[in-house]
């Protein structure tokens, strides 16, 4: 296929991420174009599919009728994280290209067998994080590479929403089998994602404490949980994610030199504001809210046409999982643990 042609996309799973989000963005791209959308309601697939100009719809069951189909050359993945494995893999094995949301996978071991079946069909595969290319996020990070702040000594980063009994949050959210956990897994891997990046290393031990107030939802998963990662260089992240607080996101980083903010970090459809104090100096800078998903879609359209391995990867998401489950094991053993990728 020519090199200048758009890269075809499916998308799997037409949950509000997609209906917000994934779906519209394909009208602003230059670089992907939707061929098909998959359900497991076909008149829902077939509706969508009507509304976002999509060539081709079908439910689940008959996802490799997607796959067969040469127009489609990735597949995004948007269903429950437990879900994403079989899709990932199917779609790899097809020799489709492969982005999947956040979390990865509600296990390590999906999220690992993700990554290696992608590596051994020779199919690029990206987490999709939005914050690589959001511009407030990329500030952020060159104030850190820079040096502007010099070492970096403390990290703090939260991301709340509030979903109390008897509101209509998706019942998957509260399930262990398919989202892997609660609110760490949903909210807290953008805080341990976007971390991760701005300071270019991975933690090496983990400890954590966990909470439940409101016992008839939070049944199989936590409604809050506190974490400490502490990096080999020395620096220090507290995080905290939470389904019991008002929809708040930030991450806050101090260094020896000065301390920089940024707040909302995390929620696409805010203003976004940096602000911070560097040798005494006040600073601060504001973003209007973009489309982050077209920047994703069309990032990966250009890895896929030259061949380039994506950042982040897979393995970066693998990675997110492996850290997630080592904040869950200190939780459950009321001690630190140390994290071995």
């Amino acid at each position: 296929m020519a090199s200048g042609k758009r890269v075809g996309y499916a998308v799997v799973g037409l949950g509000s991420i997609s209906q917000v989000a994934v779906l519209p963005a394909f009208a602003h791209s230059k670089k992907a174009k939707l061929i098909a959308v998959v359900s497991g309601d076909k008149n829902k697939a077939a509706k969508y599919a009507q509304d976002f100009h999509a060539a081709q719809f079908c439910t689940y069951d008959e996802f490799s009728q997607c796959l067969d189909n040469p127009q489609v050359e990735a597949v995004y993945i948007a269903t429950p994280p437990g879900e994403h494995e079989k899709y990932a893999v199917a779609a790899a094995q097809a020799g489709k290209h492969v982005i999947s949301e956040k979390p990865l996978a509600a296990t390590v071991a999906q999220a690992r067998n993700m990554v290696n079946t992608c590596r051994r069909n020779e199919v690029l595969f990206m987490t999709a994080y939005r914050k690589y290319f959001e511009p407030s996020s990329v500030m952020l990070k060159k104030l850190i590479t820079s040096g502007d702040l010099g070492r970096i000594d403390i990290i703090h980063t939260l991301f709340a929403e509030l979903r109390p009994f008897g509101d209509n949050s998706p019942a998957w959210l509260f399930s262990k089998k398919l989202c892997g956990g609660g609110p760490l897994t949903d909210l807290g891997v953008y805080c341990v994602n976007t971390t991760r990046w701005l300071v270019d290393e991975d933690p090496t031990a983990a400890t954590g404490i966990s909470w439940v107030r409101e016992r008839r939802r939070y049944k199989q998963v936590e409604e809050g949980v506190a974490f400490r990662l502490d990096f080999k260089s020395g620096i220090v992240l507290q995080g905290t994610a939470a389904y019991s607080a008002a929809f708040s996101s930030f991450v806050h980083i101090h260094g020896e030199k000065g301390w920089a903010e940024l707040a909302p970090a995390f929620a696409f459809e805010e203003e976004r504001r940096i602000s911070g104090k560097i040798a005494g100096n006040w600073f601060a800078k504001t973003f209007k809210p973009i489309d982050e998903f077209v920047l994703e879609i069309d990032y990966f359209a250009d890895c896929i046409r030259n061949s380039r391995e994506p950042e982040p990867s897979g393995e970066q998401g693998l990675r997110d999982i492996i850290i997630i489950d080592a904040i869950y094991r200190a939780v459950k053993q009321r001690r630190s643990i140390a994290i071995k990728y």
